[in-house]
């Protein structure tokens, strides 16, 4: 069973950076696509980032977060990264990290996505 973990969410100001991690147990992570998205109070979950599997040759990004935040992944450490710049009081969210059952893409929908984790909370205040 694949299991994933969260780590890194916290309180910082406007225009500061944070780094997520998402540590992932079982399975096989170098064939796993892996995505994070994002909830905030009384909305649905949004996607934020896409990773293809192996390499991570191709990314995949909403448009409210392209050129400020960058996924990444480590597959010697079954570990995805979410580097997130320039925050905003509207990134605001908890944060979840996501994994495919098998390779296929970095796609932006819930769907494709099997394994969650219980996510961590980011806010940012003005």
């Amino acid at each position: 069973q694949v299991q994933l973990a969260e780590s890194g969410g916290g309180l910082v100001q406007a225009g500061e950076s944070l780094k997520l991690s998402c540590a992932a147990s079982g399975g096989t992570f170098r064939t796993m696509d892996m995505g994070w998205f994002r909830q905030a109070p009384g909305k649905e979950r949004e996607f934020v980032a896409a990773i293809s599997w192996s390499q991570g040759l191709v990314t995949n990004y909403a448009d409210s977060v392209k050129g400020r935040f960058t996924i990444s992944r480590e597959n010697a450490k079954y570990t995805a990264y979410l580097q997130m710049n320039s925050l905003k009081p509207d990134d605001t969210a908890a944060y979840y990290c996501a994994a495919s059952k098998s390779p296929g893409g970095a796609y932006r929908t819930l769907s494709h996505y099997v394994y969650w984790g219980q996510g961590t909370q980011v806010t940012v205040s003005t």
